[in-house]
C-alpha cells in the first residue's frame, strides 16, 4: 500500500480534504497530515471538516511517501511561502511521484516553480495566474499530465478520486 501525505492549513475547502483522505484510508493507503507544526488542528473554511497534522512539514522527507495531495481552499495560499513546503514538492516531483492539486493546490506548485510546460487545470479565477507560472491550463474535471493531478472545484472530486486512486 502506499503512503499518502495531505499537505493542509486551516480554511481548507472541507470536502477537497474530506472525501479524497476517506477514500485513501478506506483503500487502505497510510495517510498523514503535513503541516507547518505537528499537532495542530486546522479547521476547513466551511467549518464542517477539522483536522489534526500529524507531522510538521520540517521533519517528513519525500523520500517518506509515494504521493502527495494538496486540498484547496486557502489552505494553499496558507503553506506556499514556506520554504520546506516547496522543497517537499520540489523533490516529489523530482521523484516523479504522483502530486493531487485540486481548487487553490496548484498555487503551491506556482510558487515552487514546477508548472512551466505543464498542463493542468485549478479554480478558473486562478488560470491567469497558472498560465503566468508557464501552465497550459484546461477547464475539465480532472487534468493528468504525468505525475501531475489536477482539479477544480468540489465538484470534480470523483474525478479527481477517481485519478488518484489509479496511480497510487
Amino acid at each position: 500500500m502506499s503512503k499518502v501525505a495531505f499537505l493542509l492549513a486551516n480554511e481548507f475547502e472541507d470536502s477537497e480534504m474530506k472525501v479524497p483522505y476517506d477514500e485513501v484510508k478506506k483503500a487502505g493507503h497510510e495517510v498523514h497530515i503535513v503541516g507547518l507544526k505537528a499537532g495542530e488542528t486546522l479547521q476547513g473554511k466551511g467549518g464542517k471538516a477539522s483536522y489534526t497534522t500529524d507531522k510538521a512539514i520540517s521533519e517528513v522527507h519525500a523520500s517518506d511517501y509515494d504521493a502527495v495531495v494538496i486540498p484547496g481552499g486557502a489552505s494553499p495560499e496558507n503553506l506556499r511561502t514556506d520554504a520546506n513546503i516547496l522543497k517537499f514538492v520540489t523533490e516529489i516531483n523530482a521523484a516523479n511521484k504522483p502530486i493531487a492539486a485540486i481548487c487553490h493546490g496548484p498555487q503551491i506548485l506556482a510558487s515552487a516553480d514546477l508548472l512551466k510546460g505543464r498542463t493542468i487545470t485549478s479554480y478558473p479565477p486562478l488560470k491567469d495566474d497558472m498560465v503566468n507560472a508557464g501552465a497550459d491550463f484546461k477547464d475539465h474535471e480532472a487534468v493528468v499530465d504525468g505525475n501531475y493531478i489536477t482539479s477544480r472545484t468540489p465538484e470534480d472530486e470523483p474525478a479527481f478520486v477517481r485519478e488518484l486512486m489509479k496511480v497510487i
